[in-house]
């Protein structure tokens, strides 16, 4: 029998999952990738070896289902976010995506709405409309900010069930105020997510989201090991809520989500903070000197409290970022118009950025 080819739309797919788009961003082998937000800085080579012990550990006893609970993890977690959280307060997952899904799978589902502000972080949208809901797209300024009054009044007229506030936000890199926050959460009797994916990038003296837990049930702050601690290929994301509020996530986990290794990973990692997070310095200092040369070379960099800059001006952003992909450097087209986004990596990496846009010309 001749082989048969099979199209997506012939198989029996959920009505509202047709038509979607799965998330993702290219992927190619060039000298110089910095198109996902990732800290291109190695593990150093001491918090590596502990990890790869701590792993070699757990390997004794993989034939035994891990801590379900996985509290070891939950207990470092609590200490490195401080504000005197408790473990029982503290929830983790493979990734902050599975976090948020775990969050949707609570308290969105079918019939219920989840809000956000474009634009934002492309993954909200899919990972409601995945679990059952529907999206709903709110606005931001035209320079990408979002006041407390402006974020307040179009959640009252819009009502929904779940709201996310990236903090900074993806994929702009805007700084996102605690009055803001408080404003959406006394605007509607929902769910708050705030996603702190990118807080360790932001001045160190301005105040995280997790400052405004107490007395806020329906709040929770999200936050992921992939970018300051250098974790991408882990795939560690946690967050910290209301124990009420944790609990609710363990009706919807699968049984024995985290694996022993990757809870003796993270928990080797946690460990070693003030290693792992002494190059976020560095990190900050190459996404500024980006900034500064972008706006330079006559495009406009949006300011960034992330590990990214998104720069706008560019007259045809697929051909600039086509002529950067011959150039062996591979940046992000997020779709805003005439707009494109690069990671902050090495030194050497933002070198490599800066002179291949240079040898383009200005807003190529």
């Amino acid at each position: 029998m001749g082989e048969v080819n099979v199209r997506l739309d012939d198989l029996p797919l959920r009505d509202d999952l047709r038509g979607m788009t799965p998330y993702g961003a290219p992927q190619a082998a060039l000298p110089v990738a910095l198109n996902v937000n990732e800290n291109t800085h190695p593990v150093p080579s001491e918090v590596a070896d502990d990890i790869l012990d701590a792993v070699a550990r757990a390997l004794r006893d993989v034939n035994r289902y891990p801590d379900r609970e996985f509290t070891t993890l939950r207990e470092a977690f609590a200490q490195y976010l401080g504000h005197g959280l408790n473990p029982d307060q503290i929830w983790a997952a493979n990734g902050s995506n599975e976090v948020l899904q775990h969050i949707l799978q609570a308290f969105g589902g079918p019939g219920r709405t989840a809000m956000g502000f474009a634009p934002t972080y492309s993954m909200y949208p899919i990972l409601t409309r995945a679990t059952g809901a529907r999206w709903i797209a709110g606005e931001r300024a035209h320079d990408f900010t979002l006041s407390a009054e402006s974020a307040a009044t179009q959640v009252r007229e819009q009502r929904p069930d779940i709201v996310f506030l990236c903090a900074p936000n993806n994929p702009t890199g805007t700084p996102l105020r605690l009055d803001v926050i408080e404003a959406v959460y006394d605007a509607f009797e929902g769910v708050v997510i705030v996603d702190e994916a990118y807080e360790e990038f932001a001045p160190r003296d301005e105040p995280s989201a997790i400052s405004l837990l107490p007395g806020r049930p329906r709040l929770v702050v999200s936050r992921t090991m992939s970018k300051a601690f250098a974790f991408a290929g882990a795939r560690v994301g946690y967050l910290a809520a209301d124990p009420a509020f944790v609990d609710a996530l363990r009706l919807v986990r699968l049984p024995y989500h985290l694996s022993a290794l990757t809870q003796a990973a993270a928990t080797a990692a946690l460990g070693h903070a003030d290693t792992m997070l002494s190059m976020v310095d560095e990190i900050v200092a190459q996404r500024d000197r980006i900034s500064a040369t972008v706006s330079a070379l006559g495009y406009t960099a949006h300011e960034s409290w992330t590990n990214f800059v998104l720069f706008g001006g560019v007259d045809d952003p697929a051909a600039t970022w086509k002529a950067l992909y011959d150039r062996g450097v591979l940046i992000r087209d997020v779709g805003i118009p005439h707009h494109l986004r690069v990671s902050a990596g090495t030194a050497d990496e933002t070198t490599a950025f800066l002179d291949a846009l240079a040898s383009i010309g200005s807003r190529a």
